[in-house]
């Protein structure tokens, strides 16, 4: 009886709504609210009803991801029609896409969070990247780039930000799956060092490493930021994707610590998701609960202002600023698009549940990275010689030369 008056409720407010979405119930009842519906929800249990009563997108999330609900239809149409279902495109703008809990990052519980994320399976990720496999967003120079082509870019905007020379020794902070260290070595001669807390990662990385034969200019460790002996000096370092991890208050010992590894001439590239709001927030619409659960234990975002002034604090000059955000998005449609289309063999890899966690998030992401909810940013910033001067280009036309 319950039950049957829920959904009368439910009814009468989507009818409202006259949105191109179909119904169908576990019981056999459905909710027909147009003929050529864009997504179709299968609402498997009465548990899955909680995504419809006073819905919103962590609530759909999370429904789907333990299969309460399914949703067919293509990912974009997805999250669209999702939030124009949750009437939440107001609170997520006001308060931004990841929850900012002031947590304690230690070396133990860092650990754990990164190998949760990335220590699924290589060959998962190898079936939606690139294939370099590096997880971040891409550069497009032309809107039609193919993934391929724009993380190759990437890789090469990175370095030609740093300047990076023959000989000069590089250090890639997070390196993932070695695809900016390996960049490094083979197209600009650096001796290129990469750390990592992911195992899955570091084999992956040093086999690249073996079959390229760069063991005389590469090495990866697997090995906390925190732990790298500072008597070790870089001249050129990066960090792609990886301080979202860090924690907020944990920043001044990031940058720290990447300033006493720096040496005097220096230059460091920070490439990171950031916050829309300068003092942060929680996430609205129950994302934040979702993402912290189930994708980036502990994730913290700050605002590009935040990041700047805590390399400042460290000594470190701001010398250059892009945003990235577009490219961020075209970069994880692609991811999404990838996935889909090679859905059976992810699932047959790492389970239903994790294959929804994985798309779903990578949807939500790219629709929030289109709407202006999350940015990303390059921040260059340098360590200049001991009489202040910087040995750097005084334009930027080095980074866009062919």
């Amino acid at each position: 009886m319950l039950q049957s008056q829920v959904l009368r409720l439910i009814e009468q407010r989507l009818r409202r709504e006259c949105l191109p979405i179909n119904f169908e119930f576990w019981n056999g009842k459905a909710l027909k609210l147009t003929d050529s519906p864009s997504v179709t929800v299968n609402v498997r249990s009465p548990k899955g009803l909680s995504s419809l009563v006073r819905p919103t997108l962590g609530k759909f999330a999370r429904n789907y991801v333990e299969q309460h609900i399914d949703l067919v239809g293509g990912a974009r149409e997805i999250i669209r029609l999702g939030e124009s279902l949750c009437q939440a495109s107001s609170r997520i703008a006001r308060d931004g896409l990841f929850s900012l809990n002031w947590r304690r990052h230690s070396r133990s519980v860092d650990r754990q969070a990164i190998s949760y994320h990335y220590d699924v399976s290589n060959e998962f990720y190898g079936l939606w990247l690139d294939s370099r496999r590096a997880y971040s967003c891409a550069y497009f120079r032309n809107p039609d780039d193919s993934l391929d082509l724009a993380q190759e870019q990437k890789l090469e905007h990175i370095c030609r930000k740093l300047d990076l020379k023959e000989g000069e020794h590089f250090l890639d902070i997070g390196c993932g799956w070695g695809a900016l260290m390996l960049w490094a070595a083979e197209r600009h001669g650096a001796m290129a060092d990469g750390i990592t807390l992911s195992k899955s990662q570091y084999e992956y990385a040093q086999e690249q490493i073996r079959v390229r034969g760069l063991e005389n200019r590469c090495r990866v460790r697997l090995m906390d930021y925190r732990d790298l002996p500072e008597t070790e000096q870089f001249d050129k370092i990066a960090s792609v994707g990886m301080f979202e991890h860090v924690g907020k208050k944990n920043l001044p010992v990031y940058f720290g610590k990447i300033q006493r590894l720096l040496k005097h001439g220096g230059l460091v590239l920070n490439h990171g998701i950031t916050s829309v709001r300068l003092d942060g927030g929680d996430l609205g619409s129950d994302i934040g609960e979702f993402v912290d659960r189930y994708v980036f234990p502990g994730g913290e975002l700050v605002h590009v202002s935040a990041v700047i002034d805590a390399m400042a604090r460290q000594n470190l000059e701001c010398w250059d600023v892009e945003c990235l955000r577009p490219h961020y998005a075209k970069t994880l449609w692609h991811w999404v698009d990838r996935l889909e289309a090679r859905q059976d063999e992810a699932k047959s890899m790492v389970g239903e549940d994790r294959f929804r966690i994985w798309r779903i998030y990578m949807a939500g992401s790219a629709y929030a990275f289109e709407r202006g909810w999350l940015s990303l940013f390059q921040v260059l910033a340098a360590k200049p010689l001991e009489n202040g001067v910087m040995p750097y280009p005084l334009t930027r036309e080095h980074l866009y030369a062919r």
